[in-house]
């Protein structure tokens, strides 16, 4: 009789290729898949019987900010709750690394200063890190441009010059270089709006050679998202990389129905580059405290504030009469902090979701004191709410928008399908319980039914609690033994 160190019995397979799901068992030896089918002649020295469940790649959420939350909280219970298995961090423009003459003042930045050995030069010793105090999941990343600009940069407020964008190029090849996957760019925030289109596609085209990645949280959202797509767009053509959009929306109340239009421009763009996108599972969006937002939105709650830290939770409507300020100059006067901003129509975001070439990310930002919903719930909630209940999409679908079709968009080689060979990153869950249990009132509660999670054919997460066990490994670019 043959024998594996885990034998999963009498599930449901569904194997992220958006086949149909089957009965099989799964074996996993070390820290990979080594057989699915009828495996009654095999034991194993572990065994779960996962009658009535599936069995599934583990998730991989490919838009996180969870750079630092990988060392300082290694269980990585948000997101391990949920079925992740592996995590893309430093998108919208912000990295741990490369760091290069951050100043103290430099918000966001100025948040990552508190522990040095958090501070990392380079893309290779950030990733040398994962290796040695490893969390639980596994982690690829991305250089934010931001990052670059900082580190190649006086004054990030105005445009770079020829000589300052040719150190950010060859910081960049650098970090590609040492098993970054790619860049991201957040040209609407402060650090990158001065930035011209010009400056990102010379940075971006660094990768080329190397297939690295371009994700994008585009310079405008609201109204003039058409233009901000044809930017992006523009870029990715020039530079010659593949391009993420990252959590497509249409923001602010008069731009409901805008994906109407959106997403058939992305199919247009789709037919002459590499083009897609991530989208999270909420019609409220979140990041730092900015007050022009604020007139745009049905409801602003404050998740964190530097001057106020007792208002975090609070709605910033009801702030502003105690402060005896309009809504924007109380928004002002809680910077710097967070909120979460409810700016986005439902339909809009089931539009996104329906899309088929959406991939699944989460965008929760897990250092925030009263957090979105999102970091503790986006994958149950498209599992259960979207998938299940509304009917959106199939499971097949939505499990392969988790796991296949982002370890393919991202190259990650040998995860994001549960067959022999790849490596046993897994999740048991029961599809007619599981749920997002987080809400805007209380949104670090773990979502229900999920049983088991597997990261390198180790255990991370079982019967609702973290299990201690830290297998994760950072993917790099080109990495194949590492998965990536």
């Amino acid at each position: 009789m043959t024998s594996a160190d885990l034998v999963i019995r009498n599930g449901t397979v569904i194997d992220g290729s958006g086949a149909a799901g089957f009965q099989a068992d799964v074996a996993v030896s070390g820290d990979r898949i080594s057989a699915v089918g009828d495996l009654g002649a095999m034991a194993g020295a572990r065994e779960i019987d996962a009658q009535g469940q599936v069995v599934a790649p583990g998730f991989i959420d490919v838009h996180t900010h969870d750079d630092r939350y990988l060392f300082t909280h290694p269980e990585m219970a948000p997101k391990a709750s949920q079925g992740v298995t592996s995590v893309v961090v430093g998108n919208c423009g912000f990295s741990l690394a490369p760091w290069k003459n951050q100043g103290k003042d430099q918000f966001p930045m100025s948040l990552w200063q508190d522990r040095e050995d958090l501070i990392f030069e380079s893309a290779g010793g950030y990733l040398a890190q994962l290796e040695r105090t490893p969390p639980a999941l596994n982690a690829a990343m991305l250089v934010g441009h931001s990052s670059l600009r900082y580190g190649a940069m006086d004054d990030v407020h105005r445009a770079a010059t020829d000589g300052e964008i040719a150190a950010m190029q060859d910081s960049l090849r650098d970090c590609i270089d040492e098993g970054a996957i790619g860049m991201s760019s957040g040209l609407f925030y402060p650090p990158a709006q001065a930035a011209k289109t010009e400056e990102v596609t010379a940075v971006a085209a660094v990768m080329a050679a190397k297939d690295g990645i371009y994700t994008a949280h585009i310079r405008d959202e609201a109204d003039h998202l058409l233009e901000a797509l044809e930017e992006v767009a523009q870029i990715g053509r020039e530079a010659g990389v593949q391009v993420v959009i990252s959590h497509h929306k249409a923001a602010g109340l008069s731009n409901f129905g805008m994906t109407k239009q959106s997403l058939p421009r992305i199919e247009e763009f789709q037919k002459q580059q590499r083009l897609t996108l991530d989208v999270y599972p909420y019609h409220a969006s979140s990041t730092m405290i900015l007050p022009h937002l604020v007139s745009r939105c049905r409801k602003v709650l404050i998740t964190w504030s530097k001057p106020r830290p007792d208002v975090r939770g609070r709605d910033l409507a009801e702030l502003a009469v105690e402060m005896g300020m309009t809504a924007e100059d109380a928004a002002r006067a809680l910077s710097p902090g967070g909120a979460i901003y409810f700016q986005l129509d439902e339909e809009d975001v089931q539009r996104v979701l329906s899309y088929p070439g959406a991939m699944i990310g989460s965008d929760g930002i897990p250092d925030d004191q009263h957090p979105h919903p999102r970091l503790w719930g986006t994958f149950p909630r498209v599992l259960g709410h979207y998938a299940r209940d509304l009917g959106l999409m199939t499971l097949e679908s939505a499990v392969h928008r988790m796991t296949g079709l982002p370890a393919a968009q991202f190259g990650f080689t040998g995860r994001g399908e549960l067959r022999p060979g790849n490596f046993a990153d897994l999740v048991i869950f029961n599809p007619k319980t599981i749920l997002d249990s987080a809400t805007f009132e209380a949104p670090t509660e773990p979502a229900i039914g999920i049983d088991s999670v597997f990261v390198n054919g180790l255990p991370v997460w079982r019967l609702g609690k973290a299990t201690g066990e830290r297998p994760g490994r950072p993917i790099r670019l080109g990495d194949t033994s590492r998965g990536g």
